[in-house]
């Protein structure tokens, strides 16, 4: 059963500028929770105990998200509000959640090299730390947890994006081997529209058999000269097999403004207790 993910947590966040200035782009609310928190919440509910996240500098916040705020939870106490404490001691009980820093920003593939000591022999799930996927239906990385139980191979989560917006993932070739399934056959990183094999993108998360840091050992820096993930998954999908699953549900990469602001819409929405007087402000607005 896979147990260990790793989160890369460690981007300057430059989209998102002046707000990520001083403060880590995965601490941005949306709506009154922080962007990591649902990754993490995420992953507790496919079935994770042990979760390593890579930062950099300017990132101890979430650090301290994740760990306990005792001053906090006794002013709580205080005041008997007992859901507020419930809620913020439920961070940092959730999982094992272990850090490790990167020590200069070289790319998503220099960051999961990273977490090799503490995945050891393991199977282990990535999940980007600025990706929040939303699903009416089981999470999306227990989704890729099942294609990764009955293949015992490296899965990731893929999307169809229009093909004019290709260059800004990777992208898979492939075949479709049952409905919302494909083998691949090759990856690449942020093709030209007219040098992409598909539309089929990654969209945020991942499963890798421990195979994987051996390409990654040897990955040479490639776009913006760093070392990126999918050119070390390109080499590794030539010797083992490797899947894509089209995932039921929806991804929002808060990393950028435009897109920041529709997630908290979009989730606002859906809570009872501020939804319905939001779409009513919505309905005036518009």
């Amino acid at each position: 059963m896979l147990k260990k993910a790793v989160i890369p947590a460690a981007g300057f966040g430059t989209r998102l500028l002046p707000a990520t200035k001083n403060a880590p782009k995965e601490m941005i609310p949306v709506v009154d929770t922080p962007v990591i928190q649902y990754v993490v919440e995420e992953a507790v509910a496919s079935g994770i105990t042990d979760i390593l996240m890579i930062i950099g500098k300017g990132k101890r916040a979430i650090e301290e998200h994740f760990d306990r705020n005792y001053e906090l939870e006794q002013r709580l106490i205080e005041k008997e509000k007992d859901a507020l404490l419930q809620s913020i001691r439920h961070i940092s009980d959730m999982a094992n959640i272990h850090f490790v820093w990167q020590k200069e920003q070289n790319g998503l593939g220099d960051a999961i090299r990273y977490a090799e000591q503490h995945v050891g022999n393991e199977p282990f799930a990535v999940l980007l730390g600025d990706t929040i996927m939303d699903t009416e239906v089981e999470p999306v990385l227990l989704q890729l947890i099942e294609v990764f139980e009955k293949y015992q191979s490296s899965v990731v989560a893929m999307e169809r994006v229009a093909p004019e917006l290709v260059s800004r993932y990777g992208v898979m070739a492939g075949s479709e081997i049952s409905p919302g399934l494909i083998k691949a056959t090759d990856l690449i990183e942020k093709p030209k529209p007219e040098e992409a094999p598909s539309n089929l993108a990654i969209g945020g998360r991942y499963i890798f058999t421990p195979q994987i840091f051996d390409y990654l050992r040897e990955v040479q820096p490639g776009i913006n000269n760093e070392v990126q993930l999918t050119d070390a998954m390109r080499m590794m999908v030539k010797e083992h097999d490797m899947y894509g699953l089209l995932y039921h549900g929806q991804r929002h990469d808060v990393g950028n403004t435009l897109d920041f602001i529709k997630t908290n819409v979009t989730l606002g929405l859906k809570r009872p207790d501020i939804g319905p007087d939001l779409l009513k402000w919505l309905k005036d607005q518009l």
